[in-house]
């Protein structure tokens, strides 16, 4: 199978193997079959259940529409007649009790056209897996935890080309310890962007046109910076009791009034890790950020195009996690001792700082696929090499409730001023993470 360039970029790489499973041709390699529960008789189309949240708050999910009338799309969507258009989940912790419907994994529309493009890379048919079905653990407009507490926000960026469902498994994790999680889909890079009424937006060619891939990645991140920087916009706006753009039921009451807006960090995997420290540098209302196995480069193979964020460093609390670093060429731990762009990063940021390392990791082990690929083999022979290609060897089970617990661990520390001690050092319940001095 020929890889097309937009088919080259699972997360953010110029030249390098990230993949994801609707976008990149399979590598070849010996395959492993464990993994996670799935929920289907074998004549039946599979719903995985992803990991239960272990926070004290079922949680609630609502979606915002968004549209910022100061920006037009960009002119490589070619829709630049357009005003730039976003769908955003809110994710927060509930009530206790009531009958809200189980929130899908994702719109059915959207659903239909990510299935189509997996089932092509699973060599299976479209109607096997349900995408749209899988548990989430989460209630449409289930109505807001009560109390006069006010709630750390947190936002979430995917990688490249992916959807903001792409870690239900964190989003509803930070939820159910009492987060407001703000996901946000990039419009027009995302493999699908379902709107209300249905319209279904996919990845524009004009992105994966523009050479060389430093400037299609910098093209890239520079709309993802400025959705979030408008989508902040739309936050503070709810706080004050503004509406932030269409919904797609009423808010829970009190979510307005619940939104702590001096407390905000983000997160992001891959492009959505760089996009994380650009916002940061752009924007001081972003408190904390994590950056899950991103470059701070435009290009991985040239350690000369940094981002200007790992220039200049931050002075508030940042968190990297590293996999491995794949080019065209070689392949190293995806840390500040081995990464360039990382190691700009370090050096030049004065706040807070941990690297955090995972040798069995692969790009994708900081995304749903840690959990959904396991899962996937328990019912369907996966192709060669998939599963190693886009996960590594860790074990599956093990390294999200660390990725969880550390990314959940660096919220309490840092936006709610609670001391953690996970962060002194390697932990025995989390064997696969190295702290990198």
């Amino acid at each position: 199978m020929r890889m097309t360039r937009r088919q080259l970029l699972g997360g953010i790489a110029a030249t390098g193997a990230t993949v994801t499973l609707t976008s990149v041709a399979l590598a070849s390699g010996a395959e492993e079959t464990s993994g996670g529960k799935g929920r289907a008789k074998a004549d039946e189309p599979l719903r995985l259940e992803l990991p239960r949240p272990t926070g004290p708050y079922p949680v609630g999910v609502t979606e915002l529409h968004l549209v910022d009338r100061t920006r037009h799309e960009p002119r490589w969507t070619g829709a630049a007649e357009r005003f730039r258009e976003l769908m955003a989940g809110v994710w927060y912790p509930a009530a206790q009790g009531g009958h809200a419907p189980a929130a899908p994994y994702m719109r059915p529309r959207a659903a239909a056209v990510f299935g189509a493009g997996a089932a092509r890379i699973l060599k299976r048919e479209p109607g096997d897996i349900d995408w749209a079905g899988f548990t989430t653990h989460a209630r449409t407009g289930a109505p807001l935890a009560p109390g006069r507490t006010r709630r750390p926000v947190v936002l979430y960026s995917p990688g490249m080309y992916n959807e903001r469902t792409l870690d239900t498994t964190a989003v509803t994790e930070l939820a159910s310890h009492g987060y407001v999680v703000i996901t946000v889909d990039p419009t027009y890079e995302a493999h699908a962007v379902e709107f209300p009424g249905g319209r279904v937006v996919e990845p524009s060619p004009g992105l994966g046109a523009i050479e060389p891939p430093a400037k299609r990645n910098k093209a890239a991140l520079d709309v993802r910076v400025a959705d979030i920087r408008f989508v902040l916009d739309q936050v503070v706006a709810l706080g004050h009791g503004r509406a932030p753009g269409r919904v797609s039921r009423a808010l829970p009451q009190g979510l307005a009034a619940a939104l702590d807006l001096s407390r905000i960090g983000m997160f992001g995997h891959s492009l959505g890790g760089m996009t994380t420290a650009e916002a940061m540098r752009l924007d001081r209302r972003i408190r904390a950020g994590v950056n899950l196995d991103g470059p701070l480069g435009y290009d991985w193979a040239d350690p000369e195009q940094l981002l200007p964020v790992a220039r200049t460093g931050l002075d508030r609390p940042f968190l990297q996690m590293g996999g491995w670093l794949t080019t065209a060429d070689t392949r190293e731990p995806h840390t500040h001792r081995h990464s360039p762009s990382w190691r700009a990063m370090w050096r030049n940021s004065t706040g807070w700082k941990r690297d955090l390392w995972t040798e069995a990791a692969e790009h994708n082990s900081f995304t749903d696929y840690q959990t959904v690929l396991p899962g996937l083999a328990e019912r369907f022979t996966l192709p060669d090499g998939l599963r190693n290609n886009m996960i590594g060897r860790v074990d599956a089970r093990r390294f999200t409730a660390s990725r969880r617990a550390y990314l959940t661990a660096f919220f309490e520390h840092h936006l709610r001023g609670r001391d953690q001690r996970l962060f002194n050092g390697p932990s025995p319940r989390h064997p696969d993470v190295r702290f990198i001095d």
